[in-house]
């Protein structure tokens, strides 16, 4: 026979809840016997007055824990009865011993019934022989079930921790009616639990129930019919009670990663408290929440009454919505709607709506955006994932290909499989020290790619990509584990460097890290097609491998063995130059140790990046800037004697130089420091060399025939541009005073004119 007298409710239910978080069970024993239960595992936690006995404890097994923490989850959304903690038999066949469940929930319409299976590490899955022997037990176990709870809805569900459902599993379990549970679907809903408390249920029910009748529902509702945007909606009031037992709300999670494309921010638990509170007080919200009915484009049954006002367009009637769960999809208002469960006044009050009738989603999505634009702003992590939804099947391949690479950043951060989960942020995630890496950043590393073939106009192909297959999900369903695979690689071989967060110097979780990785790649395999040594449109991930490791151990190990020093000068570069400066130190580190591994760019890049000819750029300038000096001054002292510097300065360079001369010197008095006392022209700077040489008549009368280089003889121009070297080497002499300043080529070979030019030229 089964225990359904082993059902409890109420209190019972919530002191079970707490026992069942307790991860460690106790036991009061003996004292002579500890010695023997500390062998075993269990210690001592405590003494009591008979000192003849003391309490010991133990570690529940994580497959136990894990069982009694789904427990609690079904307890958390508000299921009234449920099992005790630990087995439910239910018999199937006379004689037979009985099938045992894990975790029943029951409420007045419907009845789940779980079993739990825990890997202490990720596995695949292979339940063929369970689910052939529960096959065979099915009919047996329903028919017990009609006889203990009636007419209620049931549904089997499989809760799995760290595996990876093969299809032919999800097949067979589709076909049995079982639900599988992943850590995705665990975690979604805990989160939900967390936030909406008891009413996460109807999420629940509306997801594994989808489209099935609500038993004893009234579904008529008063209503008037109009027209907005080309779509005929229903304005009505209606009990919360019921909206929320066929409301649906597509939030962003991979639990309704079937049902995408989703749009739905999961709902925020202070701004639900505040509403609740809010409503139990007597408060109201007069603005209409907005929803779709899916009617499976049948349409809404609709009975005008009463006359119609002549010139009206509207219709009053009485509307008959799908007493269905999962048949209301909620666009805008979720708080406003889940802040009346629980509330006295769920059937009491009802609440303004404004219902469409199959939406189709991608129109929800656009509502749904209008309706945020105006309100609180859509976040631009959201707003890319919701465009890729909504472009994934556009008529533009460059938009389908804008989806496809938004696509991927979602499955990296969503995946269980994947290393990057939970270390991205996604939708209106909250970024974490460990969680820093942005969708758009992938996306954005992705675009720069090859792995995808780029179009122009009319979906012209302007160039194939390596992994190209003219399809959107083929696209995905082959690149995807790719990807996978490679970063898991990385993962493996260098957990310590993957666990360090920005704020540990780590390279590889934040966006310059990841966005280099992929970049990378692209590099490698763009390389090894070209040589005919690959082959992604047709290869396994697997078989590609070999040769892709090979290339990548340089960066692993480079990435392993950066000291401080160099972690911090890289992360010093900011902006579009950080970017490109992790992902050419990344290409580096592989073309030191492959030779082969040439890309385009690469040695251009590090020999004008790399400060090669910094050191002997500012030696360059320091020289030409005091031969310029002498040059000026032996030049004005022939010309204008001994009275040459009053006489051949402008009066604002005089006076500015004597200033600073005379401050100086008074210092140096104040200090009693010992000395000659400095001279103006000691303050002299090139733009100040510039513009004496430009003054007045000392241009054409004393520096023309000196200071324009050959290379400037023959320019039309005046002696404003034939003495822009001047300030062309200030120029480079400031930019050297910024710690990341490369001198790249064209300026180095510059200074070395002007060098080679200037110091050519004689002092009489």
């Amino acid at each position: 026979m089964s225990n359904l007298e082993s059902l409890i409710k109420g209190k019972e239910v919530v002191s079970a809840k707490t026992r069942n978080k307790i991860p460690y069970t106790t036991l009061k024993i003996k004292t002579d016997l500890l010695p023997s239960y500390v062998d075993e595992g269990w210690e001592k936690c405590k003494d009591y007055k008979n000192n003849n006995y003391v309490l010991v404890k133990k570690d529940l097994p994580d497959d136990i824990f894990f069982i009694n923490t789904i427990w609690n989850l079904f307890a958390s959304m508000g299921f009234p009865e449920m099992n005790r903690p630990g087995e439910y038999l239910i018999p199937f066949d006379t004689g037979q011993p009985a099938h045992s469940f894990d975790i029943v929930a029951s409420d007045e319409e419907t009845v789940l019934l779980a079993e739990g299976k825990y890997s202490s590490f990720m596995v695949e899955s292979n339940f063929q022989e369970e689910l052939r022997q529960f096959q065979s037990k099915i009919g047996g176990i329903r028919q017990q079930l009609q006889k203990e709870f009636g007419k209620k809805k049931v549904k089997f569900i499989w809760v799995c921790h760290n595996y990876i459902l093969r299809q032919l599993d999800l097949d067979t379990m589709e076909k049995l009616n079982i639900a599988f549970f992943n850590d995705s679907t665990i975690k979604y809903y805990s989160d939900l639990s967390n936030h909406l408390g008891s009413c996460s249920k109807y999420q629940l029910l509306g997801n594994l129930f989808s489209k099935q009748e609500i038993a004893n529902m009234d579904n008529r509702i008063p209503a008037i019919q109009g027209k907005m945007g080309g779509y005929t909606y229903y304005s009505f009031s209606i009990e919360p009670e019921k909206l929320l037992k066929i409301g649906y709300v597509l939030h962003r999670n991979e639990a309704n990663s079937n049902m995408m494309p989703t749009y739905q921010r999961l709902i925020k638990k202070n701004r639900l408290k505040e509403v609740r509170a809010f409503i139990d007080e007597g408060g109201y919200f007069p603005n209409s929440i907005i929803v779709s009915i899916d009617s499976d484009n049948k349409g809404l049954q609709f009975q005008p009454v009463g006359t119609k006002i002549e010139g009206s367009i509207s219709k009053i009637g009485i509307l008959y919505i799908p007493k269905k769960y999962h048949s209301a999809y909620i666009i805008d208002g979720q708080h406003r709607l889940y802040g009346y469960s629980d509330s006295k006044y769920a059937s009491s009050n009802t609440i303004p709506v404004v219902a469409f009738v199959d939406l189709d989603r991608n129109e929800q999505i656009k509502l749904f955006m209008d309706i945020n634009e105006n309100q609180k702003a859509v976040p631009k992590s959201l707003r890319v994932t919701l465009n890729a939804d909504m472009l994934w099947d556009s008529e533009d391949k460059s938009e389908q290909r804008q989806a496809l690479r938004s696509k991927i950043a979602q499955m990296l951060g969503e995946k269980a499989t994947s290393p990057l989960r939970d270390r991205i942020i996604i939708g209106e995630g909250d970024p974490t020290p460990l969680k820093s890496v942005t969708v758009e950043a992938i996306q954005s590393a992705l675009k720069k790619t090859s792995f995808f073939a780029t179009y122009g106009k009319k979906n012209k192909l302007i160039e194939d990509g390596t992994f190209e297959t003219n399809n959107n999900e083929e696209n995905c369903n082959s690149f995807y584990p790719f990807l996978e695979k490679v970063f898991l690689y990385i993962q493996h071989q260098c957990p310590e460097e993957w666990e360090k967060t920005e704020d540990d110097y780590g390279m590889i979780i934040l966006n310059r890290g990841i966005q280099a990785i992929i970049r990378v790649l692209d590099d490698i395999v763009s390389m090894l097609v070209q040589k005919q040594m690959i082959f992604p449109k047709v290869q396994t991930p697997d078989d590609m491998m070999g040769l892709i490791s090979y290339y990548l151990n340089p960066l692993i190990e480079y990435l392993k063995n950066m000291s401080f020093d160099e972690r911090k000068e890289l992360k010093s570069y900011f902006g579009g130059g950080g970017d490109m400066r992790f992902y050419r130190s990344y290409q580096k580190s592989i073309a030191d140790k492959r030779p082969d591994f040439k890309p385009e760019g690469l040695d251009y890049y590090w020999e004008n990046e790399s400060k090669t000819y910094n050191e002997e750029s500012n030696k360059l300038i320091k020289e030409i800037e005091k031969k310029l000096k002498e040059v000026v001054q032996s030049k004005l002292e022939d010309y204008f004697g001994d009275n040459w510097l009053a006489s051949g300065l402008p009066r604002t360079i005089y006076k500015e130089l004597k200033s600073a001369a005379d401050n100086e010197a008074y210092t140096m008095a104040q200090e009693g420091i010992d000395g000659d006392p400095p001279k103006p022209w000691e303050y002299i700077t090139l733009p100040f060399c510039r513009d004496i040489v430009i003054y007045g008549k000392n241009w054409s009368t004393i520096f023309e025939q000196v200071l324009v280089r050959d290379v400037d003889k023959g320019i039309s121009g005046d002696k404003s541009s034939k003495t822009e070297w001047i300030m062309q080497v200030n120029k480079l002499k400031n930019k050297l005073l910024q710690p990341s300043y490369s001198v790249p080529t064209e300026e180095y070979q510059f200074l070395m004119s002007v060098h080679n030019w200037i110091m050519d030229i004689l002092i009489l």
